[in-house]
């Protein structure tokens, strides 16, 4: 008992010890403290403004600032009546750098050695490359009586095709219309889930199947229910694999067919194409052309890295009109292509 009670002690005292040095460090840290400065009223005195988040907020100018800058040395060129061979070549040079491409260059190039540019060369180049912008952009929103639009679109992979499906979804969504989408890019799983999010923020309805389900079968079943909820409007996606596989362009053929059975109607066809590709656009819009039918262009990014003339290859080319351009990646930044806005926005001083 006696030993119980002294180990007992000995733990009491141990413990006291412990919290009374604990007590004296504390008080000797609180002593030596120095006293905080007190905090200011106002912390901020001045705020800076909200960076442009949509294309409301900045203008074309500003999204197109990378096709913008190419043209830089052309604008600082004056009125002229004659070009000298070295402004020529700054000229030529621009020109190829911002993807017009040759048979586009050289038409303006002979256009100035002929007549000059006594208003500016900023202006010739303009005024050429707005006559060069002449397809017509109608949108096709109907088909016959008793048929479903249908908008089909196609593409390589990574261009931004569904994406560009979502965000014109949103766009016809806000304007009144029901829209049905169908999955038809089975091949990759993400394609489907992503178009169903879409869907989902759009309060649109989409239709989807399995990983490596038949795409005709999908945009077929969509139809379907297009028909049956009497929707405005069925927005297609496809797979998006090579441009130059038989396989895939076999398939494309294939479900356009679909499509276009009744109660379907195709009545756009879009070719989705990454404007930072530059001319590599062009080679795989040429293998989708025959197998797709296309009927206009939808270039993404080209707020990016991209070179602005692109548009004017692709037009004079193809022979297909651009209708819509990515100049963001907010939903409201797909926008309906204004060939006068567009190439002012590269050449306005």
């Amino acid at each position: 008992m006696t030993i119980v009670v002294i180990v007992s002690l000995l733990v009491l005292f141990v413990v006291v010890g412990v919290v009374a040095v604990r007590v004296r460090r504390n008080r000797r840290v609180a002593a030596i403290e120095r006293p905080r400065a007190a905090m200011p009223e106002v912390l901020v005195s001045e705020v800076a403004a909200r960076p442009a988040l949509s294309l409301h907020e900045a203008t074309l100018q500003q999204r197109l600032g990378s096709s913008r800058g190419v043209f830089e040395r052309v604008r600082q060129l004056g009125g002229l009546n004659s070009l000298s061979p070295a402004q020529l070549d700054v000229v030529e040079e621009v020109l190829l750098r911002s993807d017009v491409g040759v048979a586009m260059t050289n038409a303006i190039l002979e256009q100035l050695r002929e007549h000059g540019a006594p208003d500016g060369v900023a202006v010739a180049v303009r005024d050429s490359l707005l006559d060069s912008l002449s397809c017509d952009r109608t949108l096709r929103m109907s088909g016959d009586e008793g048929r479903v639009p249908v908008w089909l679109f196609v593409g390589v992979n990574g261009v931004g095709k569904t994406t560009t499906i979502g965000k014109l979804a949103h766009r016809l969504a806000g304007q009144g219309r029901s829209v049905v989408l169908a999955a038809g890019d089975t091949f990759r799983a993400a394609a489907a889930d992503q178009l169903e999010e879409w869907a989902r923020r759009t309060g649109s309805d989409i239709v989807r199947a399995g990983e490596g389900a038949d795409p005709g079968s999908v945009v077929h079943d969509a139809l379907g229910r297009a028909a049956a909820r009497s929707a405005d409007i069925v927005l297609a996606d496809t797979a998006g694999r090579r441009a130059n596989s038989t396989n895939l362009l076999d398939e494309l053929s294939k479900v356009r067919r679909v499509a276009d059975r009744s109660p379907g109607q195709v009545v756009e066809t879009f070719m989705v194409l990454d404007a930072t590709t530059g001319q590599n656009a062009l080679s795989q819009a040429r293998e989708f052309l025959a197998a797709a039918a296309v009927t206009g262009i939808v270039l993404t990014k080209l707020d990016g890295t991209a070179r602005g003339g692109i548009v004017v290859a692709i037009e004079r080319d193809l022979g297909i009109p651009v209708k819509f351009v990515g100049v963001g990646e907010g939903v409201d930044d797909l926008i309906v292509f204004d060939p006068a806005a567009f190439v002012e926005s590269l050449l306005d001083a």
